[in-house]
Formats: C-alpha cells, structure tokens, sequence
C-alpha cells in the first residue's frame, strides 16, 4: 500500500472523533465519518474505539484506532488517536502494529441555540507524528509529520442534523498536500426521550482532494447508530467510492466500521 492511501487512513481515524450531544439535542449522536461541533459536557471524558475493514484491490486493512478526547472547558477540548493496524497486500507477507499517533485540540468559535436546536462552528488542530513503521513493506505509517487545520459547523435539532467540515494537511518528506472535505446528515428514528435512547441514520459524503496532482477521493458513507443512555452509542456504517483518481488494481471495493463510544465521566 502507498504513504498516500496509509495517510488517508490515518488521517480519516482522526477526523471520526466526536461523542453524544450534551445539550437538548441529545439523542442526535455526531457523524460516523465527518466531524462534530458538539463537544462533550463541561469537563467530560470519554473513549472511542472502532475496527475498520477496507477491502481494496490489492491489499486487504484492517485498522482499530483508539480516541480519548478530554474537556478543559466546554469551549475547549483536547485528545490523542492511537491507531493500530493490520495489513495484507496481496503476494505480501502481513504486517500488524502501531500506526501514526495524532493529537489534537478543539476550541469553538460560534454557538447559537434555540428551543430543541444549536447551531455551532469550531477549530480544530492536529498533529500527526511518524509513529507507524514506514521503512517495511506493507507501511503502517507515513513517514512523516503532518499538520492539519479544520473548520467544523453542524446545525443540529431534535428532527435532523447537518454537518459540514473543510481541513487543509499540511505533510512533511515530500509527501502532497491535502485538502480534506466532509457532508453528513443525520435523521433520528424514535421519539424523543429521556434519558435518550434512539437510532439515528445517516448519509454522508467524505472526500480528500491532492493539491499536488489535482486528484481527488470521494465516498459515500451510509450508517447508523444506537444511542443506548446517556453514556453510551454503538455505530456501523459503510463507505462506497464515487471517485477514486487511482491507477487500475489499486482501487477500494468497499470499507466497512463496527464500533462504539463511551462517556466516562
């Protein structure tokens, strides 16, 4: 597998943490795959953690990051992504282990709520350190340093939330810039209750888009969630390429995420 794919990976565990809705909306639970604005409440913990399947083909990955966001206040939040992961490219020997470790901070710039309803924009910033091993072959890391600047808004209600994120990547060793789009939303099943318990269903579009060559990656990404309590979601969701600019043998067939997050305190 290419530092290209392996850092759309690491990248995309990155961009998936975000927990349960503190606020009147909180059986809207956040995007699978794109960003949320909603941080968790006032100093609140938690933990994600996920096995993501892709299947692409050349190469079979299997990756299950970890992500531990934590509140300074309930304007600023702060965390760590560990991934790790396994990988078989065909004709190969596999590799499993640690890929590239990110950490991040989150501070929102906007927030305007109403009865049953907020809308909210934040920053977000992260580094990713050359943690994964990248001299093997299959890489389980880049390579390199990458710093990523993101903007997140979401308008979410008690029927529906929509979702919008832009990040720009900036990566070191001669790997290309990136520019990193997201779209979601989101639509609840059940009626509003206390405490929440709800399945949420979602559609969104995640796309990565390559200064240096003008290629461009877009999926769509149908899935659904089980809020089960205030502490508590399960989600699964698939992801289907739309366009892929990757020679022939290297495109994705599918990707595929099982996983859950927890409020800890």
């Amino acid at each position: 597998m290419s530092a290209l794919n392996i850092g759309n990976i690491g990248r995309f565990t990155i961009y998936l943490v975000g927990l349960l809705v503190a606020c009147d909306t909180s059986a809207q639970g956040p995007p699978i795959f794109t960003e949320t604005p909603i941080m968790l409440g006032l100093d609140g913990g938690g933990v994600r953690t996920f096995g993501k399947y892709i299947s692409k083909e050349n190469t079979t990955v299997y990756m299950h990051p970890i992500a531990i966001p934590f509140n300074i206040s309930s304007k600023w939040q702060v965390g760590a992504v560990i991934p790790f992961a396994y990988k078989k490219p065909n004709g190969l020997k596999d590799q499993f282990g640690l890929g590239d470790i990110s950490v991040f901070t989150k501070h929102q710039l906007f927030q305007k709520d109403g009865k049953g309803k907020t809308f909210r924009t934040l920053i977000k910033l992260t580094e990713t350190f050359p943690s994964g091993n990248s001299t093997g072959l299959p890489q389980l890391g880049t390579g390199a340093w990458q710093t990523t600047l993101g903007i997140i808004s979401g308008y979410i209600t008690l029927k529906y939330g929509l979702y919008a994120e832009v990040a720009y990547n900036l990566t070191s060793d001669g790997l290309p810039d990136k520019l990193l789009y997201n779209t979601a939303f989101s639509y609840p099943l059940l009626p509003q209750q206390y405490p929440p318990k709800q399945i949420n269903v979602s559609i969104e579009l995640n796309g990565t888009y390559i200064v240096e060559n003008s290629s461009n990656y877009l999926f769509i990404s149908p899935g659904a969630q089980w809020i089960a309590g205030k502490r508590f979601l399960l989600e699964t969701g698939l992801q289907l390429p739309l366009i892929e600019d990757v020679p022939d043998g290297q495109k994705t067939n599918f990707m595929y995420t099982l996983g859950t997050r927890i409020l800890i305190f």
